[in-house]
């Protein structure tokens, strides 16, 4: 499939506790970004119809839609990619799936080594390593303690970001804790890397293998942070 960025586009991001929404539509762009905790599943249609709203069109005015693919909160991941197949299948909409390590990275000027890394709670982080100068990915998608986070060998380090530099543990490297919003993945799936699909074939990023721990298993984490 392929996306038609000359049409509306919309992004969503549920990876965080915020509910991210982005619909560029005749040159502008209308976000809403706002703190949802566990209302995003309440709130994502009404706000999804007030950005068509306020840009004046529908659902079947779609060239494409971005979503948040992860890794983040499993939950939140969900509801997105829920919504984004909901409005795509009866349109035959492509769906565009970013990682949300790589909007983060995106998001400081390029440079050739950036570590981006989030909050993935139980005491760890999701990160990966980014050279965006050359556009390019330098290590594999992680989970981990933040102290046990190494520079890929034969790199310099140049920059961090993410919501992990502003934990009380988190990476041993300097960072903002800024994370990306709707706006941000929609800029990246413009620049094009990143496939277009049905949305029956759209896809979530999981790098734990196991999504829920038992209070045991909690507690034994949180003891070796």
């Amino acid at each position: 499939m392929q996306a038609d960025f000359n049409r509306p586009v919309l992004a969503i991001d549920t990876g965080t506790s915020y509910l991210s929404l982005a619909l560029r539509a005749d040159g502008e762009t209308h976000l809403f970004h706002q703190e949802a905790g566990s209302r995003q599943s309440e709130l994502i249609l009404p706000e999804i119809r007030t950005l068509f709203r306020n840009a004046g069109i529908t659902a079947a005015d779609l060239g494409a839609i971005v979503y948040a693919k992860g890794p983040g909160a499993f939950t939140g991941l969900r509801i997105g990619i829920g919504v984004a197949q909901g409005l795509a299948t009866p349109f035959n909409t492509p769906l565009i799936g970013i990682p949300t390590l790589d909007a983060a990275a995106s998001m400081p000027p390029p440079q050739s080594c950036i570590l981006a890394a989030a909050d993935a709670r139980m005491g760890e982080v999701f990160y990966a390593w980014f050279d965006t100068l050359n556009r390019r990915r330098l290590s594999d998608y992680q989970v981990g303690r933040a102290a046990d986070i190494a520079l890929p060998k034969g790199h310099v380090f140049s920059d961090g970001i993410g919501n992990a530099f502003a934990l009380e543990n988190r990476p041993p490297f300097t960072g903002k804790p800024d994370m990306p919003t709707a706006a941000d993945f929609l800029n990246l799936a413009e620049e094009g890397g990143f496939p277009a699909v049905a949305a029956a074939h759209a896809e979530l990023l999981y790098v734990r293998n196991k999504i829920a721990l038992t209070a045991k298993e909690q507690a034994e984490r949180k003891a070796r942070t």
